[in-house]
């Protein structure tokens, strides 16, 4: 598979990699053994990137992975962690003190000295313009507790900012063909910066799986049922937060504009990487056909610019006037 140098790390990581949100059981219950059957898959499929948090199952995700390094020591995978959100969301929860803590914890879960990559998670807008935290994170990595650092972001004014900091060396964002705003600006800017661009719910929480139907329910647990309005976190990361009517009837439309015989999820993910400016895209899986089937997006031939341009039609037609102006 493809790699691509992500921002200042001074490593390559393939082009799709592995959202590992999912394995923490946030989704809906995952065992052990399919945690590690769906990593495992994707390595060996070309896959090089996991992407996690410690608050995905509260450090559940991360100890899968560890469980996975120990298992495969052959295994060349980056893994990129985020911190941040066990806690309130208060710009002083962001402190030195904290920021270190949370790095050991996730050290720890990963069983690692130092972590590849730590990206604050979507912190409150206060703090990309603290010079408390990135001088802490910037101690991180004198000391070796951390390789680089990077942020991961809810809006594209914060992912501008933080663009600022010589330190930072990744922008995880929201961004797929339901979400275009980064295009504007965003990615210009990483390319300027020579920062990495981690594009996360690439594919709209699964709209653009090709499975959802207007009937489709989800398990009472799982943030597409419970957090389409907000009410757990920002309603940007559950189906990007467009409509999900209107994202189905979008889905469709984006369906019969592809090439015969390419499914809509691979199409989806293909067209993502084909952007300027794009590091790598994190897809979940919950087993290993999914995990297979997200990892052979980049076999795909470069999208068409006939494919491309109805993306952009689809997204005027539903979806500019409700979701560009917020994120």
């Amino acid at each position: 598979m493809e790699q691509r140098p992500l921002g200042q790390t001074g490593k390559s990581v393939s082009v799709i990699g592995l959202g590992t949100w999912q394995l923490g059981a946030d989704w809906g219950e995952v065992s052990e053994a399919d945690a590690l059957a769906v990593l495992e898959a994707s390595t060996r499929a070309g896959v090089t990137f996991f992407d996690t948090a410690d608050v995905y199952g509260d450090g559940r995700s991360e100890r899968f992975i560890r469980t996975f390094r120990e298992r495969n020591p052959e295994a060349n995978v980056f893994v990129a962690t985020k911190v941040g959100r066990r806690e309130a969301q208060i710009p002083e929860n962001y402190s030195r003190e904290n920021l270190i803590a949370w790095v050991d914890r996730s050290r720890t879960n990963l069983g690692v000295d130092t972590l590849d990559l730590v990206q604050l998670h979507c912190p409150p807008t206060p703090v990309y313009h603290s010079q408390l935290a990135f001088d802490a994170l910037d101690e991180l990595v004198a000391n070796g507790a951390i390789a680089a650092y990077g942020v991961s972001v809810e809006e594209t004014a914060q992912a501008l900012t933080a663009m600022e900091r010589p330190g930072l060396s990744s922008v995880q964002i929201i961004l797929n063909p339901f979400r275009l705003k980064p295009l504007d600006a965003v990615l210009p800017a990483a390319i300027r910066h020579e920062v990495g661009i981690i594009a996360r719910v690439p594919l709209a929480s699964g709209l653009l799986s090709g499975k959802y139907t207007a009937e489709t329910t989800f398990p009472e647990n799982d943030h597409r049922n419970y957090n389409r309005e907000g009410a757990a976190f920002d309603r940007g990361e559950t189906f990007s937060g467009v409509d999900f009517a209107d994202g189905l009837a979008a889905a469709q439309e984006f369906a019969r504009a592809l090439p015969e015989g390419v499914s809509v999820p691979q199409a989806a993910l293909r067209w993502l990487i084909d952007q300027p400016g794009v590091t790598a895209a994190i897809p979940g899986a919950r087993n290993v056909r999914q995990a297979v089937s997200n990892a052979g997006a980049a076999a795909l031939p470069t999208t068409s610019p006939e494919v491309d341009r109805r993306v952009h039609e689809i997204y005027d037609r539903y979806f500019r006037a409700t979701v560009h102006a917020q994120w």
